[in-house]
Order: structure tokens, then sequence, then C-alpha cells
């Protein structure tokens, strides 16, 4: 079966390989028993045991059967034509391209520079970051510009049931290689075939491992007659490949392509929208800063979502009649020539393809979909006069934002937050704290480094509870548009021996990945509590796990860690020194000033009768101790009572004079908030206070100062 096979490919030869004359072979007569070919010699037959058998002599030519480049089946080997991508295809990844050609189109392009200079090129690259941050895509279009052979597997088609078959896969897949050198072997999902072998589960993972070790050490160009030949692989794991394959002469070098800033969004977005028909300008950094977390496959599916909800807006224009289109007389003479029986011409047509025109056979009901209604209006398809209004806006954009998820945030990535520092009143000294300690080195690297500050600083927000710590967490992942990860405390406990740790190494691996990025830890006490005798193994290995995290042997590379609590007696003591989270912000709860300064940014869209200056007026004089979350609770309440104020009694309600009946609009006044004051009290009492106080004079070294509430001694640093 294998020779019938191969003799019906015979004809298939390498697009790669140098053409060869083609010789004609007989055809091949199928029988139930090996029938021999006409210029076959007579065959001789022979009694063995009494039966009678035909035995062929026919002879092979051995030199011709060595010379014909087969595979593991038998047959002829497969077409490796470079692929169509090219690198212009590509956007944001200015550095990674630059890299792989220095590391892969050196080498195959000009291999007489490492011959003549002995310096021996690189045999491996090892491509990793999270998905759809276009590894693939960056194998493909270096292969299609240089126009070499591209061998493109799949790493768990290489993977046999049967024993011994996936490393014999391996070895031919190498020696193909070999034979079509020079060329470019890239294998993806590489960590399929190529885990750690102490935790390999099976002993055909392990033989797997050694196979591709072994087939990697023959690749070095003495043994492939000088010709290069470049291993490839992708992964989004890195970390699970096995420690013997990243070592030197395997895998060289290593390039990471992580999650795209909001420069390199803004060039992929170029790139992918070179085809689009867009409406006049288009800001492409406005988009790009509203992408936080998008790789590039997320903005291509951007593109297309908005490229579907524009298709659905012309749609309804047309049928509300607010954008119509020209006659399409010309095109439907062209379209007369194409349906003409018999055709007028044949061949390839010059013109492009044409549906044919339909009509349809049953009543458009006047409610029906707009649609139906275009397809009724225009059984012919549109000329290029009717087709120049239909045109994607930046709009389009903004709706398709609404549904398309970033893949960073189903894997547990939070979108950048919409609150800004204008959203939070008072906090200026915690501000520009955490202006100088996060904001600044983002926007501003290369100024933090002239001066020393390489280290990415870590920074704890204590206090009582409701005085912004969450918010002002917020507000910073959005100044500095960074890539923001929100992990609550206990969410990364599990009750499995070893799971607790593995989700703070992956939130951290993660973050890596993703930098600069910004960590915000909430309820950091249920995470690192204190260690001591009362403390259970689990949790203490927890806490050892993220201080070598944060302060380990690994780089953060531009990792910031951002936590808050309520309970800072509670934490480790190690967690706060410098090089962690050296950088204590103590966020109290608001003086007089500041009150009336927080229930200003509150009130905004709230409309208050009689000015805000009494409202203020009134939060400063007798909302002593509340914190943030008590004004707004305060706010809320007085709202409500506003409403039932112009609502009046239910059964006044089903008379019809409430709003509805006389038009009066609802504001909330001074009177509303001097109800909700009996209503609404502190969320902290004064020993709460008093504990506060006591543990940032502990903490800071600042003196207590419960019950004095003048600005002017308020202290606004630790």
């Amino acid at each position: 079966m294998q020779g019938l096979w191969s003799t019906h490919r015979r004809g298939r030869v390498n697009l790669n390989a140098p053409p060869t004359p083609t010789v004609e072979e007989p055809p091949v007569i199928e029988t139930p028993e090996e029938a021999p070919t006409p210029a076959d010699p007579p065959t001789t037959p022979s009694v063995v045991n009494g039966k009678r058998k035909v035995r062929s002599s026919r002879a092979v030519d051995e030199s011709t059967v060595s010379k014909r480049p087969k595979t593991s089946g038998g047959a002829i080997s497969k077409d490796y034509t470079p692929p169509t991508a090219r690198l212009a295809d590509l956007g944001g990844i200015e550095g990674c391209i630059e890299k792989m050609l220095e590391l892969v189109a050196m080498p195959l392009c000009h291999p007489e520079i490492y011959l003549h200079t002995g310096v021996q090129p690189p045999r491996g690259v090892l491509l990793h970051g999270p998905p759809g941050s276009g590894k693939t895509l960056l194998a493909n279009a270096i292969a299609g510009e240089l126009g070499v052979p591209f061998i493109s597997i799949s790493a768990p088609s290489i993977v046999s049931g049967m024993s011994g078959e996936s490393e014999k896969t391996l070895r031919d897949t190498f020696e193909e290689a070999k034979r079509v050198a020079p060329c470019l072997l890239f294998i993806d999902e590489i960590d399929a075939i190529t885990p750690k072998r102490e935790s390999a589960q099976r002993e055909m993972e392990r033989r797997i491992v050694a196979q591709f070790l072994t087939c990697m050490d023959e690749m070095s160009w003495d043994k492939t007659d000088n010709k290069p030949v470049i291993v490839m692989g992708a992964t989004n794991r890195p970390d699970s490949l096995d420690a013997a394959l990243r070592r030197a002469g395997r895998f060289d070098h290593e390039i990471s392509m992580g999650v795209p800033d909001e420069a390199a969004r803004a060039k992929i977005l170029k790139v992918l929208s070179a085809k689009l028909r867009l409406d006049g300008e288009f800001d492409f950094t406005a988009l790009a800063k509203a992408t936080p977390g998008y790789v590039g496959a997320d903005l291509a599916a951007l593109t297309g979502a908005a490229g579907i909800i524009a298709v659905k807006r012309i749609f309804k224009q047309l049928s509300d009649g607010t954008l119509v289109l020209p006659s399409g007389s010309d095109q439907e003479q062209v379209q007369d020539v194409l349906m003409a029986d018999p055709p007028l011409f044949t061949g390839p047509s010059p013109l492009p393809v044409l549906a044919p025109a339909f009509s349809f056979s049953f009543p458009i009901a006047p409610t029906a979909s707009s649609i139906a209604h275009f397809l009724n209006a225009h059984p012919s398809p549109l000329t290029p006069e009717q087709l120049a209004p239909l045109l994607i806006t930046p709009a389009d954009f903004l709706h398709a934002l609404k549904q398309v998820q970033p893949s960073s945030q189903r894997e547990g990535f939070a979108t950048v937050p919409d609150v800004t520092w204008a959203d939070i009143g008072a906090l200026h000294g915690t501000r520009d704290a955490l202006q100088m300690a996060i904001v600044l080195p983002l926007r501003r690297p290369l100024l933090f480094h002239s001066v020393g500050i390489a280290a990415p600083c870590g920074v704890l927000l204590w206090g009582p509870p409701g005085c912004g710590k969450t918010l002002l967490a917020k507000a910073v992942a959005n100044e500095s548009q960074a890539n923001f990860i929100s992990v609550k405390g206990p969410e990364l406990l599990n009750k499995y021996v070893g799971e607790s740790e593995r989700a703070v190494r992956q939130v951290f691996a993660r973050a890596r990945a993703s930098s600069p990025c910004i960590i915000f830890f909430d309820e950091l006490d249920a995470l690192v509590p204190r260690r001591d005798d009362s403390l259970s193994e689990s949790s203490a290995r927890v806490v050892n796990t993220l201080l070598t995290e944060l302060d380990g042997l690994d780089a953060r590379k531009s990792v910031y860690v951002v936590a808050a609590t309520n309970r800072p007696d509670m934490i480790d003591p190690a967690m706060v020194r410098p090089g962690r989270l050296d950088k204590l912000l103590y966020v109290d709860l608001p003086a007089a000033r500041e009150r009336g300064e927080i229930m200003r940014t509150l009130m905004r869209g709230v409309p208050i009768g009689g000015g805000e200056d009494a409202v203020e007026q009134l939060v400063q004089e007798r909302c002593e101790g509340y914190s943030g979350a008590d004004l707004a609770s305060l706010l809320r309440e007085a709202g409500v009572s506003a409403l039932r104020r112009a609502l009046g009694r239910p059964d006044e309600m089903e008379e019809g004079t409430g709003v509805g009946a006389d038009g009066q609009e609802v504001t909330v006044t001074l009177p509303d908030f001097v109800d909700a004051l009996e209503k609404v009290g502190p969320s902290v009492s004064v020993a709460q206070r008093r504990k506060y106080e006591a543990l940032r004079a502990k903490f800071a070294g600042l003196p207590v100062r419960v019950g004095k509430d003048e600005e002017e001694k308020r202290v606004d640093r630790l």
C-alpha cells in the first residue's frame, strides 16, 4: 500500500528543490495480487511448501529510491512554501522584529559571515508572551519576508499513541529540515511536548523531551553541511519548559512579546485599519488610550466588531431614509453582461466576480428588518458610487469597545477603572506621594533612571475604613494608564496544598509579562498575617511566597505593587521593610475643610436647592469624624428624603398628586441634609480613632491628635 501511495504522489515535487527533468512512468494496474506493469519482465512461478507463489523479478533502481525524499509514511515530502505574511502586517513590536532580524535573518541570508569569522550562529529562538500577542504571526512574517522554506508543525500533532512513534516523527521532522536547509522550523505550542522531566506524568513525555534535545544538538552547522536551520518555538508558558531546552546551544535566545503599551496599540490599530474604509481623520491615539490590556488579537477583534456595527448602522440609516444611495444603472449594465446567456466571453473574467441579481418571492412586511428592505430595494450589487458613503466612523469603534472584552481580563486582569483625580476630594498629600511613587516613574522612566531610581516602589495604603484607599488605587491606575491587576486578598487562598502559592506566583508572572503593570492587593491583612506560633504552616508558605516575589532573585521589571488594609498591625513586619512595601501612606479621616471639598465633589450632578455653600458649611460644622463613605451615604439619604418629600404619601401617589402631576423638579435642600444627619452617623467610633492614631504614632512617630480638627494642625505626611 505504501508503494502504491508513493507511485501515486510521485509527480509532486518540492517547490523549493531545484527543478529536475520529469520521467513519464507507465500506469499502475491495481489487481488483487501484485500485477506486473508492461515494462516489467515476466514473472517466474515457484512452488514453496506445495503452494504456488508468484515472484516478480522486477529490478528496482536502488539509487533512484534512495534519492527520492520520503517522510515517515513513505510518501514524497511536502511543499514548504514560504507564508504570505510580511513584516508590514505587524505593528508595535519593532524591538522584537529587530531582534528577529538579528537572530534569524542574518544567519539565513549571510551564512558566509559566520563561516568567515568562525562565530557560532544562533540555533534556536523561543517566542513567549500572553495569548494573542502575535508570536505565530511574527514567525510567519519573518519566514515570508526572507522567502526561505518554512516547516510549521503543531507540537500536539507530534504525540502519538503508539510507543516510539512520537520520537520517530520528531526525528523525521528534523531530518526533513536538514534536507531542505536553509530553512525555518517553527514549532507552535512547544510546551505541549517539552514539559519539565521531573514533573512529567508518563515516561513517554520524558523520552520526547530527550529526543527533542538530541535533535536540537544535531542542528549544528558541521552536521548540516554549513546550511543554517533555525528552530523557532512559541509558547505562553515559558516556565513550564524543561530547563535543558533553554540552555545555550539549543534555544539560545528568548524574545518576550508582552501586552502592548499605548504607543504600540496605536501602531497596531493603524496596521489593522489600513484596509478599512474609515471616515475622515481617525484618532488612533485616543482609541489606543481607551484599550488598556488589549493584545493584537483583541484589537483585531475590535476592528471586526466595529465593522459589523458600521454595517448595522448603515442598514438602519438606509431604512430610516437618512442615507440615500445613488442609482446603480452602470452596475446593472455590467451585471447584464455577466449574466448573458450564452456568455459574451469565456475564460478568466477581467471584471470582479459579482453575485447574481435576486428578488424576494414573498412580500416585505412593514415591520420587517432594515436588511430585508435593503435587499429588496437593491437586488443587484452596489456600484463604487453607491459604496462610497459606506464608511466606518470613530463612534462605531466606541460602540465596539463595549462588546469586545480583552483576553487578559478573562485571565484575571481588570480593566483600567474610570476613576480620576477629579473624582477624589481632598487627600492632596497622599495624591502627591502616589504621583511621585508610581505615576511619574511609569510616565517618565528615563528621568528616574538618571538619578539612580530603578527599582519600583511598593505602596501600602492604610487607615480607617471608608477613607478612600481603594478609590486612590483606582485613580492611580487610571492616571498612569498601565495594565492593572486587582487582587482581593482572600481570593488567592486555596484549601489544597501548594495552590495558594501557585496563585501568587501566577499573578506576578502575568504582571511581568504585561509590564508596566500595577498589582493592587485589597485587604492585604487576610493574605499576609503575622508569622508566629499560632499561624498555620500553609499560611506561612503564602507569606513567604509573596515576600520572595516582592524582593527575590527575579526582578519585578516595572511591576508596581499597591496594597490597602485597615489593620496594619496584623501584617507581617517583613512586608513593610524597604524594598517591598517601603512607602506607608496613612489615609486619615478628613478634616473640616476636606469634608467640604469631598461633599462638593460628591454633589456634582445632584440638583441642590438653596446653594452648595450652605451644605458645605453644614458638613464642616456637624460632621466631625465622618469618612468619605459616610459623606456619600449622607448625600444618598438626603436624596431619598427629598424624593419622599416630593412624592408624598403612597395614597397621594395613586391619586396622581406626585411629581408627574405638577411637573415639579426634585431638588435636594438643606433641610434634607439635616434630616439625613439624624439617620447617618460616623462609622468610625472615637475609640477606633484613638486606636488608629496610636498606630500612626507607632509607624510614623507622629504625635497623637485625637479631637484636634483644625486644618493647620493636620500633618499630611508619614
